[in-house]
């Protein structure tokens, strides 16, 4: 009879720390080496990053743009507008964006012009926005008449081929509603159908204003053209997006406070507001009383407006915020 062979412990410890190291060079590829070949693609949140920076490093860095895939909050609120096609029309309520606070039974108009009123004390700013289709204003006049602040436009890109152009007025302007008195803040009309375009477009304001006193907002102005074909046809609400987050925070880094313009119904239609809810919004709606849901900091609520030093009608503003104070 033979003798009965002893376990081979060495051995069983051998294979044992072959297994170990297996499973932790599993877990490195898993957690370290696949994430940065970008083949995990399970992850529900993607981030597009443009880390492109200026030759100066401390000013106009290129936006980190991060984008989130969420859908209709359905919290019970219904947002009411009108449709020609089907008439009567709701939107569900994002209920993690800022509601607008403005009591819309607190808006007087006298004479013309809006106010907002908190008791017996008048509130608001009164603003008008202008171009160089107002031809030569009478800044004095202007502000003899009222108004507190002045929105600029600097430029804009061209809805055909896309070419940027100054306003022929845009320094006359900034200079003489600044000697008179007035804030003073510039907006941009932009076609950009990319990001690199709406940076282009930051940096053209951004040097255009540079050396002036610019206490009110620097806005991204992307407008739908209605009535010819444009560049801007086919942009998708998330390129939108990307590029009003790529103005403003190019304007952001340089110092300004940015703004985004837009009138509500493309505002409702168009933009992703939950990913824009960080920035303020300068409503468009011409109407005695506004109706978007959603917080703005300033309204233009008309196109017609009549003010002494101004030759053409002009657009009339009330800002809620007083931007030179902060």
């Amino acid at each position: 009879m033979s003798e009965k062979r002893k376990p081979n412990f060495r051995g069983l410890a051998v294979i044992e720390a072959v297994i170990i190291f297996v499973l932790a060079a599993v877990l490195v590829w898993e957690e370290f080496i696949k994430d940065d070949s970008g083949s995990k693609s399970s992850d529900s949140r993607t981030v597009a990053v443009n880390a492109d920076i200026d030759d100066d490093p401390q000013v106009r860095t290129r936006a980190v743009i991060e984008k989130e895939e969420t859908y209709y909050q359905l919290v019970g609120k219904k947002i009411l507008m009108h449709n020609d096609t089907y008439g009567e029309i709701y939107l569900p309520v994002f209920e993690d964006v800022p509601a607008s606070e403005v009591d819309t039974n607190a808006v007087v108009t006298r004479n013309g012009y809006s106010f907002y009123k908190k008791g017996t004390e008048v509130t608001s700013l009164t603003g008008i926005d202008v171009s160089e289709h107002q031809g030569d204003i009478d800044w004095e006049k202007v502000r003899a008449a009222g108004i507190e602040f002045a929105m600029i436009r600097i430029g804009y890109r061209s809805y055909g081929k896309g070419e940027i152009t100054f306003d022929t007025k845009y320094k006359e302007n900034i200079e003489g509603a600044g000697k008179a008195g007035l804030k003073v803040g510039v907006y941009f009309f932009s076609q950009a159908v990319s990001t690199d375009e709406a940076a282009e477009e930051a940096d053209a304001v951004l040097d255009a204003i540079e050396g002036y006193d610019i206490s009110y907002p620097v806005v991204y102005d992307w407008e739908i053209i209605y009535d010819d074909s444009a560049r801007t046809d086919d942009v998708s609400v998330e390129m939108l997006a990307d590029n009003c987050i790529e103005f403003c925070e190019r304007v952001k880094s340089a110092g300004y406070s940015p703004m985004i313009y837009q009138n509500k119904n493309t505002a409702m239609y168009k933009l992703d507001v939950q990913r824009l809810k960080d920035y303020d919004f300068w409503l468009a709606e011409y109407s005695d009383k506004p109706s978007y849901y959603y917080d703005y900091k300033m309204w233009q609520y008309s196109s017609k407006g009549t003010v002494p030093g101004v030759n053409t009608e002009v657009d009339l503003d009330l800002s809620f915020t007083d931007y030179s104070a902060q």
